[in-house]
């Protein structure tokens, strides 16, 4: 058995390899780079070694840093986790060549399914069904667009080195093709090391359906059932369940039986996925639904695999790559009840879902669920990294039962001042559709509006606020010690005949001082005098104090663009003297792994462009001045 495990990665994955490998009697040794310094998943492990700066390719990436670190920390065996170096073919070799356990697939087996083009030939020759599109050699412009012709609209660009939709692009209309494939192959470019792109045709009603497999050393391969991850926004998994909604046991049979036979035409060895692009216009058949990609690491959503089936994914990894046979036969695996996970992020979904940093002043996680989080309270979420803060599983007999638990968990959660995505998720999981089942990729951006709009808070948020703040004005100065500052889920009980004018951004709320409630709420006062109510994933953030007068720095129409958040200039496709219309996309800002298009916020002429391509800005950084026509 392993004796002393490092894990090269950071965050929430780190902490649930930790508490795996702890529980298992086995030392744990941390990475980290200097904004990680005092993070959780360094603080919690035996020793917590430095690797470099905070940029990832400076640290988290530098394969020959956490090689050093193995062997200072005197460690057996290397998880990669998700992400970074998972899928390195060139870093699971040298970590073997190292005399280190390597716990993941066969080098082998990573470069056979690391490059999509390769691993759908392959997989067609082993008789699993793939999506028709192109896969030639020729990465020309003009032979991608002919191909895309052929192919017929809606066609899908994919990375050929890619994951995560990153540098994966739906292009609608021919003329809309060019522009598309340099964004895509610009993204894949920086995420990957690889711009080469594949087409494929595009499902008009697409749902993503993938499948566990297991493999150990001795040749067994099974699969762990189906996960249904067709929540998604840009292409990235929002909401995963556990088992498919709607799935038949002859079709779940039969896409099974494909996942399984494409880990054993490439001699899979541990923890992998099997992704699946079913095409659900017409309910889900087996002769309708198509090979995608096989991710050959763990995944992010294995939580819903471990709730239904009661088993240790992690376990059963360190255990296979140990030389142990897999802990269960097929017929030994059986699914109970059913789980959902969201995806909890640093994010603002009101604001266009631009990724939120800062500090974790207040945090209370719902305690009816299943959390797996990569940060405390008194932590911080860093530019450097995905701006996912946690998971949340629930797991309950039905799937109605399941997606009631996990939206009350996000109304639950308490988080201050970092924005997150709790609201959104909340509303995914209200909507009557998706409780009906009837769900594919392009649900959230067909309920975009709504599901994105800025709340407003509820009389009893009102109240709760109002009698926070009478509390804490001159009228009302109790003693430092006293309970009345003890405000979580503070009520009066009498009606007094007083009020108070509250301030949530640019509105102010005449708020009374006793509003009955049902449901009373939870309330922080900061150190700058606002009074925060929690409510349906959200913190309202009241003041008593009117806002500043609106004034913008430029008058007349004219308009600075600024950074929203930290990041890097990936393109600006707009010069000097350029008149652009309103919506127009003016610069494309790399942050957090994905691209962000800032758009001209009306028609006018760029007066001056203030960066260039490649600059890194940090939030607030002037980019472009806009002016008015004449």
């Amino acid at each position: 058995m392993i004796r002393r495990l490092l894990v090269a990665n950071r965050g929430e994955i780190a902490r649930r390899i930790f508490r795996t490998a702890r529980r298992m009697g086995i030392g744990t040794v941390a990475v980290c780079s200097e904004a990680d310094v005092g993070a959780p998943h360094a603080l919690e492990a035996d020793r917590a070694i430095l690797i470099g700066p905070a940029p990832v390719r400076e640290s988290y990436l530098l394969t020959e840093r956490i090689l050093a670190a193995a062997k200072a920390a005197e460690a057996d065996a290397v998880h990669p986790g998700y992400g970074f170096l998972s899928e390195n073919a060139e870093f699971a070799e040298q970590v073997i060549a190292a005399g280190l356990t390597w716990v993941g697939p066969p080098p082998s087996a990573i470069r056979a399914m690391g490059l999509k083009d390769a691993a759908k030939t392959l997989m067609a020759q082993a008789g699993v069904p793939v999506t028709p599109g192109y896969l030639g050699e020729d990465q020309s412009p003009e032979r991608l667009a002919s191909e895309a012709a052929a192919i017929g609209y809606p066609v899908l660009i994919k990375a050929v080195a890619g994951g995560g939709g990153k540098g994966m692009r739906k292009v609608d209309r021919a003329e809309d093709f060019a522009a598309a494939l340099a964004a895509a192959k610009r993204e894949a470019a920086g995420a990957f090391g690889d711009e080469r792109v594949l087409l494929e045709t595009y499902v008009s009603r697409p749902r993503h359906i993938e499948v566990q497999v297991f493999g150990d050393s001795h040749g067994n391969i099974v699969h762990l059932f189906e996960r249904d991850c067709s929540l998604q926004r840009r292409h990235q998994k929002v909401i995963e369940e556990a088992p498919a909604p709607g799935l038949h046991e002859a079709t779940r049979e039969a896409i099974c039986a494909a996942a399984v036979r494409a880990a054993q035409a490439v001699g899979y060895v541990g923890a992998g996925t099997v992704e699946f692009i079913a095409d659900a216009s017409a309910g889900l058949t087996a002769e309708r639904i198509w090979f995608m990609e096989m991710n050959t690491r763990l995944q992010v959503e294995h939580p819903v695999t471990e709730a239904i089936t009661g088993l240790d994914l992690v376990e059963w990894q360190l255990r296979v790559a140990a030389g142990e046979p897999l802990p269960l036969r097929q017929g030994e695996i059986a699914m109970s009840g059913h789980a959902v996970e969201a995806r909890l992020y640093a994010e603002t979904p009101a604001s266009g879902f631009l990724p939120a940093t800062g500090p974790i002043e207040h945090l209370r996680w719902p305690t009816s669920v299943r959390v797996d989080a990569g940060v405390e309270e008194g932590g911080a979420v860093t530019p450097y990294y995905d701006p996912m803060v946690a998971k949340l599983i629930a797991h309950e007999a039905t799937r109605e039962a399941a997606l009631a638990a996990l939206g009350e968990a996000c109304d639950e959660l308490e988080i201050w001042p970092l924005k997150t995505n709790a609201c959104f998720l909340a509303r995914c999981l209200e909507e009557p559709d998706f409780i009906a089942g009837d769900v594919d990729t392009g649900f959230i951006e067909r309920r975009l509006e709504a599901l994105t709009a800025r709340p407003d808070p509820s009389p009893s948020a009102l109240s709760a606020a109002a009698e926070a703040a009478l509390l804490e004005s001159e009228d009302f100065d109790p003693e430092p010690a006293s309970p009345w500052r003890e405000l979580v889920g503070f009520r009066l009980n009498a009606a007094p005949e007083r009020s108070v004018r509250l301030y949530l951004g640019e509105a102010g709320h005449a708020a009374p001082l006793h509003v009955e409630s049902a449901s009373p709420r939870s309330v922080l006062l900061t150190e700058d005098g606002e009074v925060v109510v929690f409510e349906s994933g959200e913190a309202f953030a009241f003041t008593t104090r009117p806002p500043p007068p609106l004034g913008g720095e430029a008058g007349g129409g004219d308009a600075t663009v600024r950074a929203p958040m930290p990041g890097k200039v990936a393109a600006i496709p707009v010069a000097e003297g350029e008149a652009v219309s309103r919506g127009q996309s003016l610069v494309t800002l790399e942050a957090m792994k994905m691209e962000h298009a800032l758009a001209a916020p009306f028609d006018g002429e760029v007066e001056a462009v203030l960066v260039k391509a490649g600059d890194q800005v940090s939030e607030g950084a002037a980019l472009l001045r806009l002016k008015a026509p004449a």
